[in-house]
């Protein structure tokens, strides 16, 4: 039965390498793929609309982006955005979609550092309920 498998994606080296595995991962189980961009804007200052709706403005370009690379790919897929921090913008959208899996990307930083820094990886390890395939970048 196709599902979906979403994927962390902003762009980065680290998400292109996870939008590439994914697009394997959909190909393989005929899933589709949903590219999301979690972003929290910054909540001190006056400026607050205006740096929602540039964060929103870089979302939709990447994700746009990546859904025509995974749609090359010959893979179904499409984007959201979500207003949260990666992590929690995974996770929700993993729920709300009743996904197969979460796949993101990562720049191979140690275990320690994820810990007290708070990587997304790390973060997701915690409170996925669902599996999370996280992909080194290249």
């Amino acid at each position: 039965m196709a599902r979906e498998i979403i994927v962390g994606y902003d762009g980065s080296q680290c998400s292109k390498a996870a939008l590439e595995a994914a697009a394997e991962a959909a190909a393989a189980f005929g899933d589709k793929l949903v590219l999301v961009f979690g972003y929290e804007p910054y909540r001190m200052g006056g400026e607050i609309q205006d740096h929602r709706a540039a964060l929103e403005e870089k979302g939709e370009q990447v994700t746009h982006e990546g859904v025509e690379k995974a749609k090359a790919a010959g893979v179904e897929a499409e984007a959201m955005l979500v207003g949260r921090g990666a992590a929690e913008a995974l996770v929700e959208a993993a729920d709300t979609r009743d996904a197969r899996m979460i796949m993101i990307g990562t720049y191979g930083d140690s275990p320690l550092k994820g810990a007290i820094l708070g990587s997304t990886p790390h973060k997701l390890l915690q409170v996925s309920t669902i599996p999370v395939v996280v992909v080194p970048a290249r």
